[in-house]
């Protein structure tokens, strides 16, 4: 047994109706939150349909709940820095990180649905003259969202913005090491003139709180951001229950395209290849953890990304001047490094890092890592690691480079790295994957979809306009006119 394991199975013994919360930077703990079980998940969605069918937040103007929405994203701009300061201390996250980006994301995502609420129609049909016919969208009713360790805030807030919008009623449910900041923003939502139990968070395990808004017949739309594996079990259970509609946004394995002119960006090139590969440790699905680059600029490449990776600063996330922070807990910390060994031992060199960092008893650090000389078929070039480690392969055409892109089960998101824009062009529609940046590591702003291709999710259900559809269903009227 690990000691994240003993560790885990000692909070159990001691605590077994609590979650309890520790901090990824030194183990200590932070707070401990009830569970919610089963049969409390069912109490919740009864109640929650019988407030949606009340129409108290159902049933006013969509500019009213705009306004309170907007009221709600104030309230966050004001208690930002509590928020950045949960989110830091129960993911491991480099405070500066969720302070500059994290939940101002999640603010702008708030605002943004919020106002291009009104900005929604619907469509008349052609029809004969004695026949009107037009379509509008209704909210689902009840909805649940099952949210991921890594970015709590910011990807509770892409969910619950245009859910909320379109007037449904929403049940959260964090991840367990990260429920903090979610639970403080249920707070506010009442603050800002939500109806109490239109929003609501039920922290708890996936086992049995997610399994149980993935069953229960009351919840009509689920979005779920996590592993492949866990997405598969979502939806099983909206096919065996009451069919649910399923969003998905699962892993990634990216790749970063880097054809020979690529060295033409300068500084921006590595410093996007730092951040692709290396924020948030590499716990981040979209991780352009697969760097592909021109045979005629490897060398070069590899020098000044592992020397880059080298500089980065390891260490505790209160510490403004840190860059990485530890990963999520110990069970995380032994699989990378098990990632590790396994591709050295398969022949893979160690350009930079590799190891772990002595920073603070109890947190698990370990320094950016780049891989290069790895054999073609090296589990890790394959596999999502969550974590700081990049691999590095060389290509000598463009063909060559898609074929790398598109060898993994994964399409989430890619980068491709040349000012030639015929080979931007075919490298953008060549790759597989639900979005594909040129001449940036970028997911695009809010007026963008979001999602993923194969093992990677659905596609284009986060973000943008088409966020509205995935909470919200069409119904057609026909009216036959005397």
């Amino acid at each position: 047994m690990t000691d994240a394991e003993a560790q885990r199975t000692a909070d159990t013994q001691t605590a077994p109706d609590m979650l309890i919360v520790r901090n990824p930077a030194d183990g200590s703990e932070l707070a401990r939150i009830p569970v919610t079980t089963a049969s409390e998940v069912a109490l919740h969605t009864a109640d929650a349909l019988e407030l949606h069918r009340s129409g108290v937040w159902s049933g006013v103007a969509p500019r009213e709940r705009a306004a309170a929405l907007l009221r709600l994203a104030d309230l966050m701009q004001r208690d930002a820095e509590t928020l950045a300061r949960f989110d830091s201390e129960d993911a491991g996250k480099p405070v500066t990180e969720c302070r500059d980006n994290d939940v101002p994301g999640a603010i702008e995502s708030i605002r943004w649905f919020a106002e291009a609420l009104d900005k929604q129609y619907g469509r008349v049909s052609t029809t004969a003259s004695d026949v009107l016919a037009f379509t509008e969208r209704e909210p689902f009713g009840v909805v649940a969202a099952i949210l991921p360790w890594n970015y709590p805030l910011a990807m509770a807030c892409w969910k619950i913005g245009p859910a909320l919008a379109v007037g449904n009623t929403i049940i959260l449910k964090p991840a367990e090491a990260t429920p903090r900041s979610t639970l403080y923003l249920a707070q506010l939502a009442e603050e800002a003139g939500i109806p109490a139990g239109i929003l609501r968070v039920l922290p708890g395990t996936g086992a049995e709180t997610g399994a149980a808004l993935a069953t229960d017949p009351n919840v009509e739309a689920i979005s779920f951001t996590g592993s492949t594996a866990t997405g598969r079990k979502i939806l099983t259970a909206s096919a065996s229950t009451n069919l649910k509609r399923v969003s998905l946004e699962l892993g990634g394995k990216s790749p970063q395209v880097l054809m020979a002119d690529a060295l033409a960006f300068g500084d921006r090139l590595i410093d996007g290849l730092v951040e692709a590969a290396f924020l948030t440790a590499g716990q981040n699905c979209t991780a352009g953890s697969r760097i592909l680059v021109h045979d005629s600029i490897h060398d070069e490449v590899v020098d000044r990304l592992s020397r880059a990776a080298a500089a980065l600063r390891v260490g505790v996330p209160s510490d403004k001047a840190t860059q990485i922070g530890p990963v999520i807990d110990a069970v995380a910390a032994d699989r990378i490094l098990a990632a590790i060994n396994v591709a050295v031992a398969a022949g893979a060199r160690i350009a930079s890092g590799g190891t772990e960092v002595s920073v603070v008893t109890g947190g698990r650090y370990i320094a950016p890592t780049v891989l290069t000389d790895l054999p073609a078929d090296a589990e890790i070039l394959r596999t999502e690691i969550f974590g700081p480690v990049v691999t590095v392969q060389r290509f000598g055409s463009r063909d060559e480079a898609i074929a790398l892109a598109n060898a993994v089960d994964y399409g989430l998101a890619a980068s491709v790295w040349t000012k030639d824009l015929e080979n931007a062009l075919a490298l953008a529609r060549g790759i597989r994957a639900g979005l594909v940046s040129v001449g940036a590591y970028s997911e695009g702003d809010m007026t963008v979809p979001f999602g993923g291709w194969q093992h990677s999710g659905f596609g284009g259900a986060e973000k943008s306009l088409q966020a509205f559809a995935q909470w919200s269903r069409e119904k057609a009227i026909w009216v036959q006119l005397t």
